[in-house]
């Protein structure tokens, strides 16, 4: 086999099976991790013969960590996917018939392809939108972020070609793209305020790799911007500048919730933690586990 697929799950059974059709016939193993799922997102994955594991979810970076060094197929690459994500058929073809485990590149970015209400999000700076997904074993791990975590390699990283993306359908309905979107802020906001290393492990640099000019444009700009009205200028920044417009009704409902009420509520939050902190004089540990409960109280 060239590498293993590791796929993290959690009630993902209106995703998982087409994430698994979507790799079909390449030389790779298969294994996820669960959290202890509740729908049938463990009958799929035993009825496709596919192997897994179940382990408490904490956080991606801890759950995508954990599964790779748990994983029990010793292949030396590896290829990170969640289940809403499957291949396109030219990132198949390129993993199916191109890609060789010799070559002398440590990792790949891999573009992602953004459906929101079965619409193709092109623009507001959304696509293409590189992630370090593919590489090394012994190379490669998750940064130890809360939110906004990115794989980082110590070696030699290239782009796969163009076209060849992952696809991410990144909710099933406004529900679950809303409430999971609640729990991200809490986070982002506790890390923020607990001022843990936000910047995280990936290098800050704008003549750097897509994702460390990301990192550059968040940690040197949007966070040095004043509270609330960064999420204004932000949402401003994608739908008029980088046309996310173009997008229709669903890039609309898109950008204005992904980039302007989520960093909204991020901000939010911070000032809730912060005047209780004014307030009480509590311990931070304190005020968060009182206001968002014990499982988002960050550990030491």
């Amino acid at each position: 086999m060239k590498f293993c697929i590791i796929i993290l799950t959690y009630n993902e059974e209106a995703n998982l099976n087409a994430c698994i059709d979507s790799l079909y016939g390449l030389s790779a193993y298969i294994f996820a991790v669960d959290s202890f799922s509740t729908d049938a997102t463990i009958s799929i994955l035993q009825n496709r013969g596919i192997a897994f594991i179940q382990h408490p979810f904490e956080n991606y970076a801890q759950q995508r960590n954990w599964a790779q060094q748990n994983c029990p197929f010793q292949s030396e690459w590896v290829l990170h996917l969640d289940a809403g994500e499957r291949l396109s058929p030219e990132l198949h073809h390129w993993l199916a018939d191109v890609f060789q485990p010799q070559v002398p590149v440590d990792g790949f970015l891999l573009s992602r392809r953004t459906y929101f209400m079965n619409r193709w999000i092109r623009h507001g700076g959304h696509y293409p939108s590189y992630h370090l997904r593919l590489f090394r074993r012994g190379k490669g791990r998750c940064e130890a972020k809360a939110y906004d975590q990115h794989f980082i390699c110590t070696g030699s990283i290239q782009k796969v070609p163009a076209k060849a993306d992952l696809i991410d359908h990144v909710a099933t309905n406004l529900a679950d793209f809303t409430a999971g979107h609640t729990r991200w802020a809490l986070f982002e906001a506790i890390e923020r305020v607990c001022a843990h290393d936000r910047a995280g492990e990936v290098r800050a640099a704008f003549w750097g790799t897509p994702v460390e000019r990301r990192r550059w444009l968040k940690t040197m700009l949007f966070d040095r911007s004043p509270l609330f009205i960064r999420a204004f200028l932000y949402f401003i920044y994608r739908y008029i500048i980088r046309f996310g417009f173009l997008d229709g009704l669903p890039g609309l409902v898109f950008h204005f919730l992904q980039g302007c009420w989520f960093r909204f509520l991020i901000d939010s939050a911070v000032l809730e933690i912060r005047r209780k902190q004014t307030e009480t004089g509590l311990p931070t540990d304190q005020i968060i586990g009182r206001l968002y409960g014990p499982r988002f109280i960050p550990k030491q």
